[in-house]
Order: structure tokens, then C-alpha cells, then sequence
């Protein structure tokens, strides 16, 4: 058994990750579905957290977003056949392969600490009120490209 280098799960499947690096990266095909796919999401919905059911941050993150009464769509990782691909996409994206992965109208604001720093400074609460979809995508999201 292995634990999960990105939450407290612990495994029976070795992560799919070469000596040095962080995540594999995905065929051009794949990349490009995932990131359809997360845009998508993020474009359609004013705050989306890409998740784990599993794991105590993510459940934190959504548990901010109930305690303001905001709504938010959870996009559960790891009950999605693509959730390998869509956290690797995230992490190309983002800089951060962890969950939650919470974007607010149109832009990442991190993961379950800086959604509390910014929920605590009451800054999440204005952010969230002044989204309306479909969200800007952030044009900084962007891959780059396999070789």
C-alpha cells in the first residue's frame, strides 16, 4: 500500500508517476478533452471544486461554500473514469495537482487554505456575488504543447 502524496487516501495501485516528475502528462487527445472539459465547468458555473469524495480538504473548501450559501457544482475526481486526466489537465493549469482545485467565476483561487485565508479576510463572499455565467475563462489557463 502506498499513501496518496496528495490526500490521506491510502492506495493499493503504485500513482502513475516517473522518478522526478509530478504527474505524467497526457496524450494531446486527452489533454484536450480535459481541458474542454474543465472550461466547460468553469465557464458554466460560478464557483466549481474539482474534488475527492475521500478527502478532508475538499470537504472543508465545500463546507465554506454551504456556511455562506453559495452554490457551487463539486466535481468528484475520483468517481470519474477521466479523473486521472482532469487532475493532471488542473495541475498543468494551476501549478498545483492537489484537491480541491476551487475556481471562482472563471479563475482558480487555490485549494482549501487559500479559500479559508479568503473566506476569513471576507473576501470569498464579494467574489462569489459578483458572478454571474457564463464566467470569463482566465486566458493564463492555457497548455503547453506536447511534443
Amino acid at each position: 500500500m502506498v499513501a496518496c502524496l496528495w490526500c490521506t487516501h491510502v492506495s493499493t495501485r503504485l500513482p502513475s508517476v516517473r522518478m522526478g516528475q509530478l504527474f505524467t502528462k497526457l496524450p494531446e487527445a486527452q489533454r484536450e478533452a480535459a481541458l474542454h472539459f474543465i472550461r466547460n465547468q468553469v465557464v458554466q458555473n460560478c464557483v466549481v471544486i474539482f474534488s475527492k469524495t475521500y478527502c478532508p480538504y475538499c470537504a472543508k473548501a465545500k463546507g465554506i461554500f454551504e456556511e455562506i450559501g453559495a452554490n457551487f457544482k463539486a466535481i468528484e475526481l475520483d468517481q470519474r473514469k477521466d479523473g486521472d486526466h482532469i487532475q493532471n489537465t488542473l495541475a498543468e493549469l494551476t501549478g498545483a495537482r492537489t484537491v480541491p482545485r476551487v475556481f471562482v467565476n472563471g479563475k482558480c483561487i487555490g485549494g482549501a487554505s487559500d479559500t479559508h485565508k479568503l473566506h476569513s479576510s471576507g473576501k470569498l463572499l464579494p467574489l462569489v456575488l459578483r458572478c454571474s455565467p457564463p464566467c470569463k475563462w482566465d486566458d493564463s489557463y492555457s497548455l503547453p504543447r506536447s511534443h
